[in-house]
């Protein structure tokens, strides 16, 4: 659903007075006042961790989590039944730009803003259809397309259309002085870590999300815009994902997805302007691009 000009006027504005007011409204407004933060791709594993723990951490806070399928995702309306008030589930497909404008504009007429925003999806192999090469010769165009698709251009597109909310919202009704955008890559997207090659279809997809989003953040900047733009890596986490690739893991190395994620929440609470297109492990130290 494309947005009519009317309905899309509100994204495009960037009158300093218009800011300001809106600012000043949502400083005072009851949805704001423990923030409002955005979890794409929160149906299970890490993005429902992540849900689940900014709503246990925050008695004020709300919570927008969004996956393709709402309704198959039994996390959620279990977190649904137990936080009515503060949690709402949108339905958003990242291989189709509308239903990311439909979700933009959703949370645009009942939050006005938002403070955080996490891309946690990304996919690693689907049975028939999507395996990490352990060889060139198995390269395929159809995975390195739906590998971008999913794990970088979707997450890029999540981005644009809700930037204007990010822009109005910055840190207010938060302990942190600007908005915060924390996409989920992975240290096998590092080209300067990369010692053992293969995976070329996930490697290149998170690296090409790596530099996307260090491209965001340059702009962020360029604009001061109050929004602070950054990468995770969450550390081999025991999630459906890397299941089938856990055998060669060390015990000590694999993390429960509720570790991780307090982890990851204790770097995106603690950024700092300063850290704005940085690319930060599990343990807050910086991976090289």
């Amino acid at each position: 659903m494309l947005l009519p000009p009317t309905q899309h006027s509100f994204m495009a504005s960037h009158s300093p007075r218009l800011l300001s007011l809106t600012r000043r409204a949502l400083s005072s407004s009851s949805s704001s006042q423990g923030g409002v933060s955005l979890v794409q791709g929160a149906s299970r594993g890490i993005g429902l961790e992540f849900v689940k723990q900014l709503l246990e951490s925050d008695d004020k806070g709300h919570v927008i989590a969004t996956c393709r399928n709402p309704g198959t995702s039994t996390g959620l309306i279990h977190l649904k039944d137990k936080f009515a008030d503060r949690l709402r589930i949108l339905p958003l497909d990242l291989t189709f730009e509308s239903s990311i404008e439909a979700s933009a504009l959703s949370i645009k007429e009942t939050y006005g803003h938002l403070n955080l925003l996490i891309n946690a999806s990304g996919i690693l192999s689907i049975p028939e259809l999507l395996h990490p090469e352990t060889t060139l010769n198995k390269v395929q165009k159809s995975s390195l397309m739906l590998a971008y698709e999913v794990n970088a251009v979707g997450p890029i597109l999540v981005i644009k259309h809700m930037w204007p909310l990010l822009k109005v919202g910055g840190g207010f009704g938060t302990a942190r002085s600007n908005a915060v955008v924390a996409s989920l890559s992975a240290r096998v997207g590092s080209i300067g870590d990369n010692h053992l090659g293969g995976w070329h279809s996930y490697r290149s997809s998170k690296t090409a999300l790596n530099q996307l989003s260090k491209t965001i953040s340059v702009e962020f900047a360029r604009k001061k815009d109050p929004i602070v733009c950054i990468l995770l890596h969450s550390g081999t986490v025991d999630t459906d994902l890397s299941r089938p690739f856990q055998r060669n893991v060390a015990p000590e190395k694999l993390f429960t997805k509720e570790f991780s994620v307090q982890k990851l929440l204790s770097i995106i609470n603690n950024v700092k302007s300063q850290d704005n297109g940085k690319f930060f492990a599990w343990d807050g130290q910086e991976i090289p691009w």
